[in-house]
């Protein structure tokens, strides 16, 4: 029987819909796939910023995954918020039991106005519990600061900060510029045992970029369940992040950093036979 390819988004809400949850499923439809949902957090919060966190009790975070693994096949996952230890636990467990074929984690960490979204005890748990399970993290560059506690501020230190992460235990890591006041971006992709590639792009003047990191990583887990390499698809998720950009750059959507246009090109569903 056939089936839609489906990418299983494991993160927080984000009320105003342009980052987490909602930017995931966005991004999933816009490229023709399906999502499914278990949500780690509630937050409060517009283009201006976050104004409170409720986390999701660990209990029914648990419920919600076991509820999808159980029913649809799931080709791919992405995570992203994930702000305290228990939840962490929960979703290792949940990566043990199951063993999905692609798993990418955007370590959000710091929203786009800056706002703190993670538990400082939690940051431990994810190194010893999560990191190991999974195939790729995406952190940008505040994230990466805090997860090797130091600064980075040249992308020959995105380079050894990257490898140091695979070093510690990361599949592979796609360490992101974006931060760097440099006039071409540029990310750096980290693998154990192959060569660090630099991956440049051209600067797009918008300052509608909230929920980038999330676009981002569900592009790249829904490019992979459709059956392209990850190095294909961080490629092509780029890609699709600069369109998105563009084509969103000058609408305003409330009176801080807006969103992405997600579906500025959508594709059609596609089916698996």
């Amino acid at each position: 029987m056939s089936r839609y390819p489906t990418i299983l988004t494991i993160a927080g809400s984000d009320s105003s819909g342009g980052a987490g949850i909602q930017a995931d499923l966005k991004t999933i439809a816009a490229l023709g796939a399906y999502g499914a949902s278990a949500i780690t957090a509630l937050t409060a919060q517009n283009t201006l910023g976050v104004r409170a966190i409720h986390p999701v009790p660990p209990a029914f975070v648990m419920e919600q995954l076991e509820a999808i693994f159980e029913d649809l096949t799931v080709d791919a996952v992405k995570i992203g918020m994930v702000n305290t230890v228990e939840v962490a636990m929960v979703i290792a467990r949940i990566l043990d039991r199951y063993q999905p074929k692609f798993v990418v984690f955007d370590p959000v960490m710091v929203s786009t106005s800056g706002s703190k979204l993670i538990q400082d005890e939690t940051i431990e748990a994810l190194w010893d519990k999560i990191f190991p399970k999974v195939h790729l993290i995406t952190p940008n560059l505040d994230e990466g600061q805090i997860l090797i506690s130091r600064n980075i501020k040249t992308v020959d230190e995105m380079k050894l900060a990257a490898e140091e992460m695979v070093a510690k235990g990361c599949g592979a890591v796609l360490l992101k510029g974006g931060h760097l006041s440099t006039p071409t971006l540029s990310d750096v992709f980290a693998q154990k045992d192959e060569e660090t590639l630099i991956l440049e792009s051209d600067f797009i003047d918008s300052r509608n970029v909230h929920g980038t990191g999330c676009t981002l990583s569900s592009a790249i887990a829904t490019f992979v369940a459709k059956g392209n390499s990850l190095a294909e698809s961080i490629i092509f998720a780029k890609g699709y992040i600069s369109n998105a950009i563009e084509a969103g750059k000058n609408v305003n959507t409330g009176s801080g950093p807006g969103p992405l246009n997600h579906s500025f090109s959508p594709l059609p569903m596609q089916i698996i036979p």
